[in-house]
């Protein structure tokens, strides 16, 4: 099925002006694993830097803020992101498109934000954004939106989803039993904040195993 979605996100970019594909859901659905599989299936399609990355998660803010904020223990939450300059971002990758537009990534091993990690070239027709706030309805965040020409949603099986981020969290250092308790609650309230938002989306995504359909 991923040609499926690989044709609608390319249709994205038929008009004259840059498009932005968001992907969004809760934590450990599979956001990046379909981002990463579209943009694969791009290049080879389109050629390479036709299509280019620019995740929410590159504006995580630093742990030095998430200190200052007193939030450390909520990382990852809606107030742990710079959605205005998430939003600013993705402004400029749609309109400059003369230039390269730099843009941050996200360091899973450090768990911080690396600055100018990723680029839109000049050549690029289409921007795939994924992360979880997406769809969110506060004003910040709505502003991002209004940067993306669609947004889909994600959704897969929920033990599976909770397994993958207990998974993901002892691969990169947390105990399994801390990695349970950090999923328990910090990553499933913000995954009740996220669900909440799929009435929003222009396309439910299912994930089986990395096998992705379209709910029509």
């Amino acid at each position: 099925m991923i040609d499926a979605l690989v044709s609608e996100a390319i249709a994205l970019a038929a008009g004259p002006q840059r498009a932005v594909l968001g992907v969004t859901g809760p934590p450990g659905v599979g956001k990046t694993t379909l981002a990463e599989a579209l943009m694969a299936r791009i290049d080879d399609m389109q050629g390479p830097g036709w299509v280019a990355h620019i995740p929410m998660d590159g504006f995580h803010l630093a742990d030095r803020q998430l200190r200052r904020l007193e939030a450390l223990d909520r990382k990852g939450a809606p107030d742990t992101f710079d959605p205005l300059g998430y939003a600013a971002t993705l402004d400029r990758a749609r309109r400059e498109t003369d230039t390269a537009v730099y843009a941050p990534g996200f360091e899973r091993t450090l768990e911080q934000p690396l600055a100018a990690a990723l680029v839109v070239l000049p050549r690029a027709r289409l921007v795939i954004t994924e992360g979880n706030y997406l769809l969110l309805d506060h004003p910040a965040w709505r502003v991002a939106r209004g940067q993306m020409d669609a947004v889909w949603f994600v959704t897969a099986d929920e033990t599976t989803r909770v397994e993958r981020l207990v998974t993901r969290h002892v691969e990169f250092g947390k105990t399994s039993s801390d990695a349970r308790a950090w999923v328990d609650a910090v990553d499933q309230r913000n995954a009740e904040v996220v669900s909440a938002t799929s009435a929003r989306a222009d396309r439910i995504v299912v994930n089986r195993d990395d096998d992705w359909s379209f709910v029509e």
